[in-house]
């Protein structure tokens, strides 16, 4: 996959969500491991790595990974509750900015950065006012509460075109229900990748999570 240039961070994101539509969530990875399991997901057909700012250094691991998988893969940070937590990862070299939940000023701050913004949202309201704001698409969290049928309500009120990610809880047994109901993608969390485990489970786990989206 041949991603846009750098200037057309936003574009280059939305591109790689289509090829692949399931973000690899590395909660708790730390730096020294990062670059290996990163290569191995984006060898399994991962387009998009999120590293959460609640892991060991990660700014250092977004970095990292940002700088092995250049022109391969998108590189997002995710947990970020702050206007300074993107200044912080716009400069590590982050590309998608994931939240729990909305907040505007940090929704805004990323599009000023030029970056990809997905908030967390779980009411229509939140939803509606994250796009109002700017942002590019929806974090449904948790996805064990806001499940299939949530997804389905939603896509009766909202843009057909507006991407809905489900997040929280995802695994093998549910992704297709939440594909059917309508999700544009779903972001995978500890059922892909736990700290301490391996390259190459993770990739084996990865590969499993995409054939399972496309059965």
């Amino acid at each position: 996959m041949n991603l846009k240039h750098e200037d057309d961070v936003s574009d280059g994101v939305a591109q790689a969500l289509v090829a692949c539509p399931l973000v690899a969530i590395l909660r708790g990875i730390t730096p020294a491991e990062a670059v290996e399991v990163g290569l191995a997901l984006h060898g399994a057909g991962i387009g998009v790595i999120e590293v959460p700012l609640n892991s060991p250094q990660p700014l250092v691991s977004i970095r990292l990974l940002a700088d092995a998988l250049k022109g391969k893969a998108i590189v997002g940070a995710g947990t970020v509750l702050r206007e300074r937590d993107v200044d912080a990862v716009a400069a590590a070299g982050a590309q998608l900015v994931l939240s729990p939940n909305f907040k505007a000023p940090v929704v805004r701050c990323t599009k000023a950065h030029g970056l990809y913004s997905m908030p967390g949202v779980a009411t229509p309201s939140e939803g509606f006012d994250a796009l109002d704001e700017g942002a590019d698409a929806l974090k449904l969290f948790p996805g064990e509460l806001l499940g299939p049928a949530v997804i389905k309500a939603w896509r009766a009120v909202f843009a057909r075109t507006t991407p809905m990610f489900s997040v929280g809880g995802v695994s093998l047994d549910n992704l297709p229900a939440f594909k059917a109901a309508g999700a544009s993608g779903a972001g995978i969390g500890s059922a892909l990748y736990t700290p301490g485990r391996s390259a190459t489970d993770t990739a084996h786990r990865a590969r499993e999570f995409i054939t399972r989206w496309h059965g």
